[in-house]
């Protein structure tokens, strides 16, 4: 269990931080900026929570504990026994909830601007920051090793994010669809 009793420690002040293994690595390197990443993904579900209710709002919740997982994953470089990671099954877990929500929606035929309601809309935000989180981790994975379990369940938890703003739109009733060019002056 974790125990903070004292939030400052001035070990960062230089521009450094610690990692699990007890190495400093630059607040701009790249572990770090993956680590940032899925901590601002985490926030903007926090966010959406504050539209979400029932069983929705649970499997949120289960999400930002699988993000802190993935947080400590990319926090530890290198194979460290008992270190936390994400697991396959975790990924399953997500790839079965996309399923079951994305069962009473229908098929689309547009792609879908990011809103329609408040709770559609703040999920929509929670996607795009963690597709970001996801372009940092693939970043980081081109210079050290990142666990594919955590590069999955990011890839997964976008998609997840996607279809639960579709599902709060009514069911995808109240999707606000793309029209290519209708943007433009005379149409």
């Amino acid at each position: 269990m974790v125990k903070l009793t004292k939030i400052y420690t001035r070990t960062g002040d230089k521009g450094t931080t610690g990692l699990v293994d007890g190495s400093r690595r630059s607040k701009a390197d790249a572990r770090m900026i993956a680590i940032g990443e899925v901590d601002e993904a985490n926030s903007a579900i926090g966010v959406a929570l504050l539209s979400v209710e029932g069983p929705m709002a649970a499997q949120l919740t289960h999400i930002q504990n699988d993000l802190f997982d993935l947080g400590a994953d990319l926090a530890t470089p290198g194979e460290i026994e008992g270190a936390l990671r994400i697991l396959p099954e975790q990924v399953a877990r997500l790839e079965g909830q996309i399923d079951a929500m994305n069962a009473a929606l229908s098929p689309l035929t547009s792609f879908i601007l990011p809103g329609g309601g408040a709770a559609a809309a703040h999920l929509h935000l929670a996607r795009a920051i963690a597709r970001r989180a996801e372009r940092a981790a693939v970043a980081l994975g081109e210079r050290d090793a990142v666990n594919p379990a955590a590069l999955a369940y990011l890839n997964r938890l976008s998609d997840w994010l996607f279809v639960a703003a579709r599902v709060m739109n009514q069911c995808g009733a109240s999707d606000v669809l793309w029209v290519p060019g209708g943007a433009r002056t005379g149409r």
